[in-house]
């Protein structure tokens, strides 16, 4: 008698990340790339560090140290390539109202709240004024295609999902002892980062890859090979072949596209029809007609091609 096909251990992928990291902005073509080509084939689950948290001291400067932040971003986009704002109005008061919106929004679908927290992203990003109260991350995700906005304001406010949250912070401060230290070829290799009370928490963005009884951790700023050999260690003969969509279905899809992303995510001529062009301090954003008229990323100075 045969013996049953043994079935391939599930591909958990843990992206640990926070609605305004540069580097995980600056991320986001390889990610995106990489959960389009796994679509369906892993179990994906992000994690909110909680980056800028609620009891912080406030700047003693905040114009010098929005100033100094801005650079920072600048340095970040000028090895990511990622869009920046022209302006920055103010370093964000907390990750908090954008975490739980993001958190709030994976209660709808993968792909609501994909967009959800790309939004987020583009509020301090692109718009240069970020989503760090409630209203302002609510108002952020008005208009996202599929989206329920009485349900996600009501989630975002309720008690699981700020413990879900809190869950998310603490489990982003027991990282893997691998990345306590990181190897060097990036400009951010993703070493642990140390805490006020002595421990440490995890670069951003960092994906932690694993099956039962094995990891890899993938820390910092890394190009996509560097996540397939992970995902190849961990299940030999799943697909990574880097998955890419013409420029008409990749609008459609993601909606909103930054330089590097056209590049690593498209095939075939660009621009479609009807992308709306916006400038930003580091080279353009793409977005969809319905994302210009809804989204934070519709700034002004956009244009249509036609």
């Amino acid at each position: 008698m045969r013996s049953a096909p043994q079935h391939a251990p599930v591909l958990e992928v843990v992206e640990y990340t926070d609605p305004f990291c540069p580097w995980s902005w600056g991320a986001e073509p390889v990610l995106r790339l990489l959960r389009t080509t796994l679509d369906g084939r892993v179990r994906w689950r992000r994690v909110f560090c909680v980056l800028f948290d609620e009891d912080n001291d406030p700047a003693p400067d905040p114009a010098a140290e929005t100033a100094w932040y801005a650079r920072y971003v600048a340095d970040i986009s000028a090895h990511t390539r990622a869009p920046r704002a022209p302006r920055l109005s103010r370093v964000a008061a907390s990750s908090w109202p954008s975490s739980l919106v993001a958190a709030a929004a994976e209660l709808q679908g993968g792909t609501v709240a994909d967009r959800v927290l790309r939004r987020l992203r583009e509020t301090v990003f692109v718009r240069g004024m970020p989503a760090d109260t409630p209203e302002l991350a609510l108002t952020a995700a008005r208009g996202v295609p599929g989206l329920d906005e009485e349900r996600l304001a009501a989630d975002a406010a309720s008690e699981a999902v700020r413990e879900r949250v809190r869950s998310d912070r603490a489990e982003a401060r027991r990282p893997v002892p691998e990345v306590r230290s990181a190897a060097g070829g990036s400009p951010h290799p993703g070493a642990a980062k140390e805490t006020p009370d002595g421990g440490y928490r995890y670069a951003l963005p960092t994906l932690l890859l694993r099956t039962p009884g094995t990891y890899r951790a993938v820390p910092g700023w890394r190009p996509y090979q560097a996540y397939a050999e992970a995902v190849g260690l961990l299940r030999p003969g799943l697909p990574t072949d880097p998955v890419t969509l013409s420029a008409d279905r990749a609008l459609e899809h993601y909606r909103s596209l930054t330089g590097p992303e056209r590049e690593l995510l498209t095939h075939g001529p660009w621009p479609p029809a009807g992308v709306v062009r916006v400038e930003t301090g580091n080279g353009p954003l793409w977005l969809h007609p319905e994302e210009a008229e809804t989204g934070p990323g519709g700034a002004p100075g956009s244009s249509m091609a036609r």
